[in-house]
């Protein structure tokens, strides 16, 4: 490993060592010798972790930073066989791991990541409500997606056989704040004689114990939706439970 490793310019680098981890820079920490999983990324971070706590390193080391790697020093513990020195370009933080005996060791070309991609967003439920007005009521139509008021956009009005208005607020998860942001609609568009009377509709993947009460409470609708079933990646008939 060299100094000025840049994005994509390096494989990851992954070892499975027994190691000894000091941190010194805006505070000491300390990692007694155990075995961990080290993780040198193409951006020139390093990762220290352990077998617990999900996703979180125990230490790290973000870029730019140096780093060197050499024999053990004549303060290293016996049994050390290497020690690696990765040192902040921007300050003077330091982080030094003694390693004892290596399981593992491999650099992988991990290629052009392309990014992650939401599934199950506000904007995806949006589209496909809007696509089957009937999930939020029987007989319902779309008059139109995003209906612009002077406070913001309903993410969708839509009107019923007997021609009421429905506004419907899309959440992934609803939440008192979304049916706020609801009444607050439903006030300036039941001001409209063109539209009047105009319901609403809190419609979400999830809608809190706390939201449906306060909504029950102030005459707004709750609709939980199956987006895998709209989207047609699911069928609940198919399921057991």
């Amino acid at each position: 490993m060299h100094p000025a490793r840049s994005l994509g310019s390096d494989p990851v680098r992954i070892v499975v060592a027994r190691c000894s981890v000091v941190y010194r820079g805006r505070l000491d920490a300390r990692l007694a010798e155990a075995r961990r999983l080290l993780v040198v990324k193409a951006d020139g971070s390093v990762l220290v972790h352990a077998d617990g706590g999900s996703y979180k390193p125990l230490n790290w080391m973000s870029p730019p930073c140096r780093i060197e790697v050499g024999l053990p020093g004549p303060d290293d513990p016996p049994g050390a066989s290497a020690r690696w020195t990765v040192s902040s370009t921007r300050g003077e933080d330091v982080l030094e791991i003694t390693l004892f005996e290596v399981d593992h060791d491999v650099e992988v070309d991990l290629g052009v990541d392309p990014g992650l991609v939401k599934d199950g967003v506000e904007a995806h439920l949006q589209e496909l409500l809007a696509a089957h007005p009937g999930t939020v009521g029987r007989d319902l139509g779309l008059v139109r997606r995003e209906y612009p008021t002077a406070i913001g956009p309903v993410d969708l009005l839509l009107r019923d056989s007997g021609g009421g208005h429905v506004a419907v607020e899309v959440k992934r998860r609803g939440d008192i704040d979304g049916v706020e942001q609801l009444t607050r609609y439903l006030d300036l568009l039941n001001r409209d004689a063109l539209l009047a009377p105009v319901r609403g509709v809190l419609a979400a993947q999830e809608i809190r114990p706390q939201a449906r009460t306060l909504a029950g409470d102030r005459g707004i609708g709750c609709v939980v939706v199956d987006y895998a079933a709209l989207s047609g990646r699911d069928d609940p008939t198919d399921r057991l439970f």
